[in-house]
């Protein structure tokens, strides 16, 4: 895969919370479109770096040390695969190490633009170079070597001998990817795979049907393999052009950006600096609904990548997952334009689009064993609101020897508020919807209840305090430190408990934030039981926004541009117990197995994470209602796992997942490769059949949500699907392949919830044999 240099950026389809896009620019070269002005940017940069140094929590003065590590961490952001910068350069920059702090205080910038022409020369370098590979080379894949696609651990290429070496590996792999998941050869081995050796007829990448046979002295397979190889290479040319594009389409100011960033990341990974242009962006957060799929990206080694789902088209396909690539999109039925390099900021423009319209995306799933998968995928946009958003719920009923359970899981994505603009108390909350939901499970007498925050990556904390006060009388929920180390404690102060029945919160490592807040003090209470990951994100950190043009014009500084904003870490939760959330995040009290625990998910993952430490513990009252139970639910749900299928799929994902970890390097080995997609189809393809083969189940899915938790009853559960391609199965019976997506749709598996599920019966039972009393404290 083509290296870009890059900052991972965060954006939000829903909500455009918008983080840094990578720039690169000629240093002496100024677009007409970008904001650029010498005065402007001197300010800027002092202003930045005197802001972190007195407002962020850690109170570390600008000086040698973060001078050192903001080389670093630029040349990093500049060149995450080390593939660009050779040792050489590396070793010129090192004259800035004990510079830059003095350097940039003063506002002078021109390292940054130093640093950044060198590796704008050495990506023309390299474009150049492949360009000449692509005319000259015959690739040919039956050797033994392999190609390392991390590359952040090691050395920088000596010379530019050594660099080509790496450029000419890296694009052998690109193409052997390209190779593999060519269209023709996915229909040719799905075949093969079905009925053997046969004759069909496949789609070419220019759409022209081809006669293909699977025997291999076929002509027809020689004409398309030469056909394969000439799209391929125009393919490929294409990518380096627009990434060629991309580099001298953007300016000085994208440049101020990535060093102020690298610099605010320094401190920690959650302190950002946004220039004018993204901080736009990020105020456009602000608004309630926006057209699109509903997904979070980010930008990775050039892909678009799948960070997260929200509610929305792309969630209710169910045929994207975080982690996926999205490599091309399309409008409706015109070609997709490849988006592998482009900017971030541009894929989005191309995703979102007008109410009703078809968008189709071109995705590299993130769990595929072979790199060269891809399947496409058709979504119609749609508006994305807030109350997609919005926490809803599902009553289980399952069948009981004397009298049927019935199990609540609330589902929550997110901490949310959105205050009604016509009254001045009143409009949505977190708290009041849950309050809701929770009155109607009362009313269908549930016997228990699942709160689930996997997906929950936070929100407005003191909804994260209201919401916690529904389950407990009163009494601290979190407390706050200060930069000067002043803390401050929120608490609930309703004594009324709106649900005192057996409480599970289900969390995973990416439950993060206001969820870390919520988990951690339902568990100092000893008020519900935690279920889930090893651990949650670990983020304990606070961030504060900071408008720079007010500053500018209070302290009268020239500016001939919006100079952005900062937004940097002033302060660090802390659980009523006095532990902070930060690093170790919230550890559960029954853990489930996940290929999450060996994945670096989570604060400790991040560059330059604050500590862990603690404060004095709040004063608060306990209930006895998960110790005295938790070996006991462990004992019975470890003798469940050893015997549980979906669980050994997960055990099986999870060793696979591990090897793969041991060598993070690919095969450039034709055959190997192919052999391998072929073994993990045929593995696929096994347990898609065995979960068809299970017995129906037996229980009853009702569900609630905010429209319809006033109506009497409960309303059945309907699954739902924005695929085009089982959406047509309802009108097109002669469409094979919908009917055949039809027909092998097979509910994705949710082997956590469904064992949470279990473990909340038999917590119930053991409950049921004490006299429990919320009232009753130790």
């Amino acid at each position: 895969m083509a290296e870009f240099p890059h900052v991972k950026i965060l954006f939000y389809l829903i909500f455009f919370k918008l983080g840094l896009a990578l720039a690169a620019v000629e240093p002496a070269k100024l677009s007409a479109d970008n904001t650029s002005d010498p005065r402007t940017e001197k300010n800027i940069a002092r202003v930045t770096a005197t802001l972190l140094e007195k407002i962020h929590y850690s109170q570390h003065p600008f000086d040698d040390d973060i001078s050192a590590k903001l080389l670093d961490r630029y040349l990093d952001t500049l060149d995450p695969q080390h593939s660009y910068f050779l040792q050489a350069d590396a070793a010129e920059f090192e004259e800035y190490r004990t510079k830059l702090d003095d350097l940039t205080a003063k506002g002078d910038t021109r390292p940054a633009h130093l640093i950044f022409a060198r590796m704008f020369q050495r990506a023309q370098e390299r474009i150049a170079f492949v360009n000449e590979l692509l005319t000259t080379e015959k690739f040919t894949f039956n050797g033994e070597d392999r190609y390392t696609l991390d590359r952040r651990h090691l050395p920088r290429p000596k010379d530019l001998e050594e660099a080509h070496q790496l450029w000419r590996q890296n694009l052998r792999a690109e193409f052997l990817q390209e190779k593999l998941s060519a269209p023709d050869t996915n229909k040719l081995h799905a075949a093969n795979l079905k009925k053997g050796p046969s004759k069909f007829t496949a789609l070419n990448n220019n759409s022209k049907p081809i006669e293909v046979k699977t025997d291999s002295t076929s002509t027809n397979k020689t004409t398309n393999t030469l056909t394969q190889t000439e799209e391929i290479v125009k393919k490929l040319s294409k990518r380096y052009s627009n990434l060629n594009r991309t580099l001298k389409e953007l300016g000085d100011d994208d440049v101020l950006e990535l060093f102020l960033n690298s610099l605010a990341r320094v401190y920690d990974p959650h302190s950002d600096y946004m220039g004018s242009s993204h901080y736009k962006n990020f105020n456009i957060s602000m608004t309630l609904s926006l057209i699109g799929i509903g997904a979070l990206l980010e930008s990775e080694d050039g892909y678009c990548k799948i960070k997260e789902l929200m509610a929305g088209p792309a969630m209710l396909s169910k045929k994207i997952k975080p982690g996926d690539r999205i490599v091309a999109v399309a409008q409706g039925d015109k070609e997709p334009v490849n988006v592998v390099d482009m900017k971030l900021n541009r894929v989005v423009e191309l995703i979102r689009g007008t109410k009703g319209s078809e968008v189709r995306l071109t995705v590299w799933p993130g769990d595929a064993p072979d790199s060269s998968t891809r399947k496409i995928v058709t979504l119609i946009r749609d508006v994305i609101k807030l109350e997609d958003q919005e926490a809803k719920t599902k009553v289980i009923e399952f069948p009981g020897q004397k009298e049927n359970i019935r199990l609540g899981v609330i589902d929550l994505p997110s901490f949310y508020m959105d205050p009604d603009p016509e009254k001045t108390t009143g409009g949505k909350s977190t708290t009041a919807d849950i309050a809701k939901l929770l009155k109607k499970l009362n009313k269908e007498n549930v016997d228990g209840i699942i709160l689930d925050l996997r997906r929950n990556g936070g929100g407005l904390l003191v909804e994260a305090v209201n919401l916690t006060g529904l389950f407990i009388t009163n009494g601290p929920v979190v407390q706050v430190k200060d930069a000067s180390g002043e803390t401050q404690t929120m608490s609930d102060t309703d004594s009324s408990i709106a649900y005192k029945g057996p409480l599970i919160v289900l969390t995973s490592h990416f439950s993060a934030s206001a969820s870390e807040i919520l988990a951690g003090a339902l568990q100092d209470y000893g008020r519900a039981l935690i279920v889930g990951d090893s651990s949650t994100f670990g983020k304990g950190t606070v961030q504060k926004l900071i408008e720079l043009n007010p500053y500018f014009e209070q302290n009268h500084l020239p500016h001939t541009y919006n100079p952005g904003a900062l937004k940097p870490t002033n302060a660090k939760f802390y659980r009523a117990g006095g532990s902070s959330t930060q690093l170790r995040g919230v550890i559960p009290d029954l853990k489930l197995p996940t290929e999450l625990d060996f994945a670096e998910v989570g604060e400790a993952s991040l560059e330059n994470p604050l500590p862990w430490d603690e404060v004095t513990s709040a004063r608060f009252q306990k209930w006895n209602l998960v110790k005295p139970y938790v070996a006991e639910l462990q004992k019975r749900s470890d003798q469940r796992l050893e015997k549980d299928k979906d669980f050994s799929y997960v055990r099986e994902d999870i060793e696979k997942f591990k090897e793969r970890l041991k060598d993070k390097s690919i095969s450039l080995n034709e055959e190997g490769r192919r052999l391998e997609q072929k073994e993990n189809v045929s593995r696929a393809e096994a347990r898609k059949k065995e979960i068809k083969s299970r017995k129906p189940s037996e229980q009853k899915i009702f569900e609630v949500t905010l429209k319809n938790v006033d109506q009497p009853g409960l309303q059945p559960f309907v699954p739902k699907t924005n695929d085009l391609a089982l959406a047509k199965t309802a009108t097109l019976d002669s469409d094979e392949e919908a009917l055949e997506a039809l027909e092998q749709n097979v509910p994705p598996l949710d082997a956590t919830l469904e064992e949470a599920e279990r473990i909340l019966r038999d917590y119930i039972s053991l409950v049921a044999k004490e006299d429990h009393d919320l009232s009753k404290v130790e």
